[in-house]
């Protein structure tokens, strides 16, 4: 065996030098600078035992790195920043040659003449601004991350070539240049304060931004929408006009939210019986083709949720979808699905009545009802139940409600759309604009209309631009009041700013501009707090927390307004009746919290009514797995599955601490200590009190709690029916711990795929 001070080390130009360890060691002396609990020696000596005769000095570095990254643990937390420290060195010297940034105008003029920068940076700002912002940059920002974020950060994020997998930026180069492009078409006088506000609370970490928008603002593609909702009507035509949509806005990084609810069953009659019509199946294979066509540059792989009535009357067939048993034929695994629910059906179950299917084609009326008017849609269901003329098929509502749930138990993919909640708590009139569906991860809920081609300009496809606030940054609700404005502005500044592949999207999103702002860190803010999930004390804190978080954003909106004019379709929104969140949401809640409201939403509401909103919509709960990584927080609204949690990726496995878990240890409620999901659930509707669109939530079930280690069909109907009666708008995962690691969680899941993960 080689002695180590023997060994060779190949340089990047092919020389060969014996290796410095001294070297080496004031590199890791200097990242371990100010951090407790992290020892020099034992990195050195774990990454010693790794080195080997001719080994490149670059493949030394991530050595090193990878030695202070496995020494990352509940006990020595500090060790993230030690290796976080390493890997920026590493960075920086694969994207600039040395450890220095270079000045940003000479940065940008390189990328930018390499084609990896939009051109428009270097036109729309002069060398005086670019000095300006230059000498504002804050580059030791960089030393802020942890490991798992400067991971994310280089492999999703900084500006790079995906084959070679060499990066050419820092981070934050990537948060200047953010702010630059969002921000270039604000009147010269004041638009260097925004960009400098923008970039200190994204490098800050107050404000959390999505993938496409991290990955993508500032390179020369120029489609930012995390979310993507298309809508299929009962026609060939639209048909195909759907699956050319799915292909575009796969290919250019985004989410899909797929509603197919209006074909026609299996059997119906085409062209008066000339033919019968083949049923939902192969159109959804055809959908689940489209989505998985493009592996969008690298960044993630498609992936689209599907939509239909829990009425169908193919539903048991659709259910059965994603499961394992079955063969290809009569399987389509690689999408997931929304089941739609709304009253009628609910009551159904609870009063142990059976329910009927129909083909949407058989029943004039009825799936339009089932969004829009949910009185008419009682009328017409029991008047086309007692039609013998039409084509039906009755079963009982437990059976048909436990076949949904143990299909959602099995695939964990089973969603679940209240309908009546997302249109009767929506900021639009469901007479002119209805909801008729959601999203990839269930938490957005805009108004779509079916395209007859992918020219047409009477279709309506909805997006969603998301970022989030950091609820940790957070001591006092008033401090939510600074990132919502500037989220609200660049959000909005980036409707004009991105491209638009199809015109029914253009068409949608300069009319309604719709965004969905969410929070990161939820459980931290809990635990700092001192609350936990299953505590009603946290009840009282988290109306606080989103009053003031829908009333700033209401706030920034209707200000934005005033500048620049309302949204050319705010007549459609509920908003221009002066109706307010905080006047449609389900009265039930009132028994669980007795918060008052703090702001002043009377000011607020007459201020809407006078000059209206930019934005039809401001908030959303995204799920928000990779960004809330880049800040070192909690995923959106969820409790993390361990203080160290360990996630895996496409890039390998990261550790992720807890913020300050030195010091609130004991006070974080992990999400198998949760005794149930009552505490949870109640907290979501909560939320949903006032957040506008919905919420990306899951339900926990852990079958060691239960006997035979089963979870009761009636437990899972409980928290079905307790979600409906809260208001809750949306369910996202259902999660059953199977015991392996409580700790690991896999990134690479269906909206990581997709881009709401934020």
């Amino acid at each position: 065996m080689t002695h180590i001070d023997n060994i060779l080390v190949t340089k990047r130009d092919g020389r060969k030098e014996p290796i410095d360890l001294d070297k080496i060691h004031k590199v890791v002396m200097w990242a371990a600078e100010g951090l407790d609990d992290v020892s020099v020696s034992q990195v050195e000596l774990k990454s010693h035992i790794q080195f080997y005769d001719g080994i490149k000095s670059s493949d030394i570095h991530e050595t090193i790195i990878k030695s202070a990254a496995d020494l990352i643990s509940e006990n020595t937390p500090d060790y993230q920043y030690l290796a976080a420290r390493l890997a920026i060195f590493h960075l920086r010297k694969i994207a600039y040659g040395q450890f220095e940034p270079p000045h940003l105008l000479d940065h940008v003029k390189k990328l930018t003449q390499d084609g990896r920068y939009d051109t428009h940076i270097l036109e729309d700002y002069s060398a005086i601004e670019f000095e300006e912002l230059n000498n504002y940059i804050d580059h030791w920002r960089d030393m802020n991350l942890a490991y798992a974020a400067v991971e994310q950060m280089s492999g999703k994020y900084l500006v790079q070539d995906r084959t070679t997998k060499k990066v050419f930026e820092s981070p934050q180069m990537l948060y200047v240049l953010v702010g630059m492009c969002l921000f270039a078409n604000y009147d010269k006088a004041t638009r260097l304060d925004y960009v400098k506000r923008f970039y200190d609370a994204t490098s800050n970490f107050r404000i959390s931004l999505p993938t496409p928008i991290m990955a993508g603002v500032r390179t020369p593609s120029r489609q930012f929408s995390s979310c993507v909702l298309i809508e299929c009507d009962d026609s060939l035509d639209s048909i195909n006009a759907t699956t050319s949509a799915i292909v575009r806005y796969v290919s250019q990084r985004a989410g899909i939210g797929v509603n197919a609810g209006r074909i026609r069953a299996l059997g119906s009659p085409i062209r008066n019986g000339e033919a019968q019509h083949t049923g939902c199946i192969p159109f959804y294979k055809l959908f689940q083709t489209a989505v998985k066509c493009c592996s969008q540059g690298g960044v993630r792989g498609g992936a689209a949720t599907l939509f239909y009535p829990l009425w169908h009357l193919e539903v048991e067939s659709l259910l059965v979808l994603k499961n394992n048993r079955g063969v290809e034929d009569n399987r389509v695994r690689h999408m997931d699905y929304g089941v739609q629910i709304n009253k009628t059906l609910y009551t159904r179950l609870v009063k142990g009545q059976d329910v009927t299917l129909f083909s949407p084609s058989d029943v004039p009326g009825l799936y339009d009802a089932f969004f829009a008017d949910q009185d008419e849609f009682e009328r017409l269901y029991t008047q086309y139940e007692q039609d013998e003329n039409i084509r039906k098929r009755t079963m009982s509502a437990s059976e048909l409600f436990s076949l949904m749930m143990q299909e959602r138990a099995s695939t964990g993919r089973i969603y679940i759309q209240n309908v009546d909640h997302c249109n009767t708590h929506s900021p639009f009139d469901p007479a002119v604009a209805p909801i008729r569906q959601s999203n990839l991860c269930m938490e957005i809920a805009l108004p779509t209309k079916p395209l007859d081609n992918i020219n047409d300009e009477n279709g309506e496809i909805a997006l969603c631009t998301l970022s989030a606030v950091n609820l940790g940054k957070v001591e006092d609700v008033k401090d939510i009041e600074e990132p919502a404005e500037l989220i609200v502005r660049a959000l909005d500044a980036l409707l004009d700013y991105q491209d638009y592949p199809v015109i029914a999207a253009k068409n949608g999103s300069m009319n309604r501009r719709t965004l969905g702002v969410g929070v990161i860190n939820y459980a931290y803010y809990l635990a700092k707090n001192g609350t936990k999930y299953s505590d009603e004390k946290a009840l009282g804190l988290t109306h606080k927390t989103f009053e003031a978080l829908q009333y700033y954003l209401l706030k920034a909106s209707n200000k934005l307004a005033q500048e620049q004019g309302a949204c050319p379709s705010f007549n459609e929104t509920t908003y221009s009746q002066g109706i307010l969140p905080i006047d449609t949401y389900k009265s039930d809640l009132d028994g669980l919290c007795n918060e008052p409201l703090h702001l002043d939403w009377e000011a607020l509401r007459s201020d809407i009514k006078l000059h209206g909103l930019r934005n039809s919509t401001l908030s959303s709960l995204m799920p928000s797995e990779t960004s809330s990584q880049i800040a070192n927080a909690t995923n959106g609204i969820e409790p993390p599955r361990g203080l160290v949690s360990v996630k895996a990726s496409k890039d390998g496995i990261l550790k992720q601490v807890v913020p300050e878990i030195t010091k609130l240890k004991n006070q974080y409620e992990l999400l198998w200590q949760m005794p149930n999901n009552d505490g949870y659930l109640k907290l979501v509707a909560i939320m949903q009190k006032f957040i506008d669109q919905s919420i990306s939530a899951n339900t926990n079930y852990d079958p060691t709690r239960f006997e035979g280690q089963r979870v009761p069909m009636k437990i899972l109907l409980k928290d079905l029916l307790t979600a409906y009666k809260l208001g809750i708008k949306t369910l996202y995962y259902h999660n059953t711990r199977d015991g392996a690691n409580d700790a690991q969680s896999d990134m690479d899941d269906g909206c990581e795929g997709g881009a709401c993960k934020l």
